[in-house]
């Protein structure tokens, strides 16, 4: 076992900037690891490049060209990954679409999530299409959170308002949201395993 030669609290060095090499190199160990976006990928290579900036500036470095170059080089490495065929921006879509409507998120929801990591609305869109209908997110949200058909006890009016609350403030229209809670128990259950397939 190799031991480390740096002292606790030690820095250490910030070395060489990162260069488009080494960037290819991170992006393909990151790929191995996780799935994501161009967007997100470039992200990922950016916060690489800016981590080396903050340390090389501590050290009295000039990290203006450097940093600049590097940054470029990350938008450059995450495009060739997409060219690549590694970054598959609508397939990535697709299935955290997918993803997100079994655990119980609305449209809504999965607008924002998909547009935070960097899909297009037009990618976002064909994604969602593709996702299970939004009256069974409904259902798998009523699920996790044991309300409606998942209820252990009968609901009275202002119980089910508290529902109701809590569906509009996950995303899901007035109509979803009282459809889902009117559901019987057992069609809510079939909707549920049709959903996990």
């Amino acid at each position: 076992m190799a031991f480390s030669s740096k002292k606790p609290g030690e820095k250490r060095p910030a070395g060489r900037p990162p260069d488009e090499a080494r960037l290819r190199e991170a992006a393909l160990a990151h790929l191995a690891k996780f799935a994501t976006t161009e967007a997100g990928l470039a992200r990922v290579l950016g916060n690489r490049v800016r981590r080396w900036a903050r340390a090389a500036e501590a050290e009295g470095q000039d990290v203006a060209l450097p940093m600049a170059e590097g940054l470029a080089a990350a938008q450059r490495v995450a495009a060739a990954m997409v060219s690549l065929g590694a970054v598959d921006d609508q397939g990535f879509a697709e299935a955290r679409a997918r993803r997100l409507a079994r655990s119980g998120r609305s449209r809504r929801a999965m607008a924002a999530h998909l547009a935070s990591k960097g899909i297009d609305s037009e990618d976002a869109q064909a994604a969602m299409a593709q996702a299970p209908p939004e009256a069974e997110a409904a259902l798998a949200l009523c699920r996790r959170r044991r309300i409606g058909p998942f209820a252990r006890a009968e609901a009275d009016a202002a119980l089910r308002t508290k529902w109701l609350g809590m569906l509009a403030r996950a995303g899901f229209s007035r109509a979803v949201a009282q459809a889902a809670l009117d559901t019987p128990p057992e069609e809510a259950e079939a909707h549920i395993i049709a959903l996990k397939r």
